[in-house]
C-alpha cells in the first residue's frame, strides 16, 4: 500500500546518516540515482528491490505515489520524496509551486549526490526541458546517464509527433550513456530513427509486477464484490483509458458476444488520461445506448493498490485490444495474478502470449475475429481449468519475466558505463 506523507523530505546530511546507518558499505559496489519522473510505482520497486539484491546501492527520487514502508526499512536503499503529494484537482498556483520546488530539489541533488550514475526510468512534467536541459546539467555535475525508453516515441503513437518532439528526443538519446528497451523492435526504431548505437542499447525483457498485494482473495469472492455471479464470463479490460486502447473495438465485440450468450460480462476499469475527455464519453454514450443494465460495468477512476487483485482475479481473461503500442505493463500485471490475456497483434504481444498457454492473439481493428478470438477463449482449456491455469501462467511469467533477469542486465550496462571491471 502506497504511504502518504505531507510533507516532502529534503535530502539533508542528517537523514542520510540515519538512513544509513547500521549499513556496511562494500568497497566495490555500485550507486545509483534512480530517477522515477515521479510515476509507474510498480517498474520503480520492483527495479530498486533487484538491483539491491545484486549489491546495488539506490538512492530513489519520487513522491508519494512511489512511497511505500519497504522504501524505508531496506538496506542500502534510500527513499527521497522530492515532490508529495500530487492532486489533479489542485488549483494551477499551487501545482506549479509544487513542481517548480520539484525541479530545484533535483537540481541540487544533481550537483552534491555521490551516486555517479542516474538512471531515468521516465521523464519529469517538462518533457522538452527533461530531455534537452537537464540532461546537460546532469552530464555537467559528472553523472553517467542511463535511460529506460518504455516508449521510443510516445508522440508518434498517439498522432502528435512533430519536429521538436524528435529534435529533444534526438537529444536525449544522444546525450545517454546506455538505454534500456523493452523489445528488440524498439531497438531498431532507436538505432534507425535516433542513430543510436547498437551496443549503447540492451533489451530487457518486461519484467513481471510484483509490487501490488496478493491475498487469499479467490476468484469467486472477488467477482461478488464487482457485482458479477460466478457462472457469468467476465471479461476485464483494465488501465488507462486513452484512444489508441482500442475500447471501441471491444465494446463492438463485446455486443456481438452478448447477443449469442446473455452470461458475457464486460468490466472496463481504470483512470481516464487527460486530454482523452471526448474518447471516455464517446465510450460511455455507446455503453448506455446499446447494452442493456448490468451487462457492462464501467469504473473510470483511479484504481488503488488494495484494489487491483479485486478486478484481476475477478476477471476470467483481460483484454488488450490496443491499434498501437510497443508493450504494455498490464500484460505482465495480470501475468502476475495468472489471469490469461487475450490481445490485438500489435507490438510484442505475440512474443508476449503463448497462444493456448497463457491467452490468444487477434486481429488489430476488427471486432469480429476479437469476439470469434474471445469465444475461442471461452471454449478452451485455459478457461474450464482457470483455476489450475492461473498458477501455471504464474510460474511461467516469473521465469520468463524475472526481474532478477533485469537487474542483471541493468546492473552488467552499469559497470560498462562506469567503466569499471565486472565484478
Amino acid at each position: 500500500m502506497i504511504m502518504q506523507t505531507s510533507s516532502i523530505a529534503e535530502a539533508s546530511p542528517a537523514n542520510e546518516r540515519e538512513s544509513q546507518r547500521g549499513i556496511a558499505k562494500p568497497s566495490n559496489d555500485i550507486e545509483i540515482g534512480l530517477l522515477t519522473g515521479c510515476q509507474d510505482r510498480p517498474y520503480a520497486f520492483g527495479l530498486a528491490m533487484a538491483l539491491i539484491a545484486k549489491g546495488v546501492r539506490v538512492e530513489e527520487i519520487g513522491s508519494d505515489n512511489e512511497d511505500s514502508p519497504e522504501l524505508h526499512v531496506t538496506p542500502n536503499l534510500r527513499f527521497l520524496n522530492f515532490r508529495g503529494r500530487q492532486d489533479q484537482s489542485e488549483k494551477f498556483a499551487p501545482k506549479l509551486k509544487k513542481i517548480l520546488v520539484y525541479y530545484a530539489r533535483l537540481l541540487r541533488y544533481a550537483a552534491r549526490s555521490k551516486p555517479p550514475i542516474f538512471h531515468i526510468l521516465w521523464n519529469n512534467k517538462f518533457e522538452y526541458f527533461d530531455r534537452t536541459l537537464l540532461m546537460l546539467y546532469y552530464k555537467l555535475c559528472g553523472k553517467k546517464i542511463a535511460f529506460t525508453a518504455h516508449n521510443v516515441n510516445q508522440a508518434k503513437r498517439d498522432a502528435k509527433d512533430s519536429f521538436l518532439n524528435r529534435l529533444t528526443l534526438r537529444i536525449q538519446y544522444r546525450l545517454t550513456d546506455h538505454i534500456f528497451v523493452h523489445t528488440q523492435k524498439m531497438k531498431s526504431e532507436l538505432c534507425d530513427d535516433f542513430a543510436v548505437v547498437e551496443k549503447a542499447v540492451t533489451v530487457i525483457r518486461h519484467p513481471i509486477n510484483n509490487a501490488f498485494p496478493d491475498t487469499a482473495l479467490t476468484p469467486s469472492e472477488a467477482k461478488r464484490q464487482l457485482g458479477v455471479k460466478d457462472d457469468e464470463k467476465t471479461i476485464l479490460f483494465f488501465g488507462r483509458i486513452r484512444p489508441y486502447k482500442g475500447i471501441e473495438h471491444l465494446l463492438a465485440a463485446f455486443q456481438q458476444l452478448v447477443k449469442s450468450d446473455p452470461k458475457y460480462r464486460l468490466i472496463i476499469a481504470g483512470e481516464p488520461k487527460k486530454g482523452s475527455e471526448a474518447y471516455l464519453d464517446e465510450i460511455r454514450q455507446i455503453a448506455s445506448r446499446d447494452f442493456k443494465p448490468g451487462e457492462i460495468i464501467l469504473k473510470f477512476q483511479f484504481i488503488p493498490d488494495r484494489e487491483m487483485e479485486i478486478y484481476l482475479k475477478g476477471g476470467d481473461v483481460l483484454v488488450l485490444p490496443y491499434k498501437d503500442i510497443f508493450q504494455s505493463g498490464v500484460l505482465f500485471l495480470a501475468y502476475s495474478f495468472g489471469l490469461p490475456v487475450v490481445a490485438t497483434d500489435v507490438g510484442s504481444f505475440r512474443e508476449e502470449i503463448v497462444e493456448g498457454k497463457t491467452g490468444f492473439i487477434c486481429k488489430p481493428g476488427d471486432p469480429g475475429d476479437l469476439a470469434k478470438t474471445l469465444e475461442t477463449y471461452f471454449l478452451s482449456d485455459i478457461y474450464t481449468n482457470l483455476c489450475a491455469r492461473r498458477q501455471d501462467i504464474k510460474d511461467y511469467a516469473n521465469t520468463v519475466h524475472s526481474w532478477d533477469a533485469v537487474a542483471e542486465l541493468t546492473r552488467s550496462a552499469y559497470v560498462t558505463i562506469s567503466g569499471r571491471q565486472s565484478q
